[in-house]
């Protein structure tokens, strides 16, 4: 009977030490994953690194590729492209005026009415239609006579005080955002459509042109007084808010930016000087490329797999569009490598471009003291249920160090432009203000982007100089910038 007892007891010593054992080794595997996952993120962090030197070297080879594109056409990778608009608003415009917004698969049509000196905008309505997908692709007559159609019945409803008197024309400002070749305030030819659409028959025409028949088709008497870009448009209304507007910026899905230029530097300028002295400048500032930009493997793997891979660099490390992306890039492989959801991939992680940058943002921004809102998206998105709360802080360090460098590389292109039109020194006759209008969903949500961008650029820019930099919110240039640039071109002023 002892030597059963020794027996068992010798047993249960041995499955006591085999289950401690066990436990030491899972944990030992559990603490060399979250090393390895930690090593991932420590990795990522050094290569996005973006000291001020590294900002400061991105914002000269803005202002060096900023010359080169003003130089010639195609000398940059940045297009620079001349907007033909010389004359900004000035906030003395008065009367009713048009815009029309064709985007993407949706347009608005808007009407804005004028106070004149201090009156500002008296009043603003629009209405918005969708694109038929038959017309995205079929004539360029079927296409505009839809658009003009819907502008038609706009202006049918519209109220007798909008009325123009006998002789006068409504004038219109038309966005429209596609790649034009323009050649003049209100022309411009279709380089090639985007975004869904394919109308063989508009390519090389003239798109105000062809805007304009449709309206004579449908008897609208409506004159197009400007082609605009919408960043050229956010620089627009901006303007009319505050004089010391000279730079635009849109960091939305995509990023642009534009800005006022001497006609004088601009050496692909072949036409009479303007009487203003000035030209808006329109970047397209998305396709910047630099061997200064802090890219790692995750960005080089999401430009390879895009729709236009070596194209629109800058925008894909600053943008909304790729910034949830990146990070979904970021924890595929730590999934994979440290397990950090577990000891399978959750099959959702795979999916391209699901975790979409507002989803980052609220991330980002949870407070709770368990991160519940973390916690919340990745089971809601990603599928990913119970995840730690040390894992979820690792996910908001993550969007921290992705939104951080897209942030402060926004800001070294503001001021490369700051650069190239010679205002980042103090001047001797006392420091002018420099106000930048922004627009776009992701400077305006994104409150931490939104905070870094500016912090950085007054860092940048020094404390002396820091005081005269200011960020102005300007809303819609897309729909009451062109408004406005309709005004500010007018026939009748």
């Amino acid at each position: 009977m002892k030597k059963a007892t020794v027996g068992a007891v010798v047993v249960g010593a041995a499955v006591t030490v085999a289950v401690a054992a066990l436990i030491v080794r899972h944990r030992m595997r559990k603490s060399s994953k979250w090393a390895r996952a930690r090593a991932i993120l420590k990795e990522f962090e050094e290569k996005c690194g973006t000291p001020d030197a590294k900002l400061k070297q991105v914002a000269d080879a803005m202002t060096v590729e900023m010359h080169a594109g003003l130089a010639s056409e195609g000398g940059s990778k940045l297009k620079m492209l001349i907007s033909y608009v010389d004359n900004l608003p000035t906030g003395d415009e008065e009367g009713v005026f048009y815009a029309l917004d064709l985007g993407g698969t949706n347009f608005r049509v808007l009407r804005v009415q004028l106070g004149g000196k201090d009156g500002g905008i008296v009043h603003q309505e629009f209405a918005e239609a969708s694109i038929p997908p038959n017309l995205m692709v079929g004539t360029s007559e079927a296409l505009f006579d839809y658009i003009a159609a819907e502008l038609a019945k706009f202006v049918a409803e519209e109220e007798e005080k909008f009325h123009q008197p006998p002789g006068k024309q409504r004038e219109l400002g038309f966005t429209f955002s596609f790649p034009i070749m323009q050649t003049s305030i209100n022309s411009g030819t279709l380089i090639r459509w985007t975004k869904g659409f394919s109308i063989d028959d508009t390519v090389g025409q003239d798109v105000v042109a062809e805007l304009t028949k449709a309206m004579q088709r449908k008897g609208i008497d409506m004159r197009v007084s400007a082609l605009v870009n919408d960043t050229v448009g956010t620089l627009a209304g901006g303007r009319f808010s505050s004089k010391d507007v000279s730079i635009a910026v849109i960091l939305g899905t995509g990023t642009n930016a534009a800005y006022v230029e001497r006609a004088q530097a601009i050496p692909k300028w072949h036409g009479p000087l303007p009487k203003s002295g000035e030209m808006v400048i329109n970047m397209e500032w998305g396709n910047f490329r630099s061997s200064h930009l802090p890219l790692t493997e995750y960005d080089h793997a999401m430009d390879t797999d895009s729709l236009n891979p070596g194209e629109q660099i800058f925008e894909k490390i600053c943008s909304g569009m790729y910034l949830g992306e990146i990070l979904r890039r970021v924890l595929l492989r730590m999934a994979e490598e440290a397990g950090i959801f577990g000891d399978e991939v959750p099959p959702k992680l795979k999916n391209q471009f699901i975790l979409r940058t507002p989803e980052m943002s609220a991330m980002h921004h949870d407070t709770s003291s368990d991160l519940r809102v973390v916690g919340d998206k990745l089971k809601d998105i990603l599928e990913i249920s119970n995840t730690s709360l040390k894992t979820r802080r690792l996910v908001v360090e993550l969007c921290n160090i992705v939104a951080t460098r897209g942030a402060r590389l926004a800001a070294a292109g503001v001021l490369g432009i700051v650069k190239k039109m010679g205002r980042d020194t103090p001047r001797e006759s006392g420091q002018e203000k420099i106000v930048v209008a922004m627009d776009g969903g992701l400077y305006e949500h994104y409150t931490e982007y939104r905070k870094c961008l500016e912090n950085t650029l007054v860092e940048l820019l020094g404390e002396e100089m820091a005081t005269s930099i200011v960020f102005e919110h300007a809303n819609d240039g897309s729909g009451i910038g062109a408004a406005l640039l309709a005004a500010s071109n007018s026939l009748y002023v």
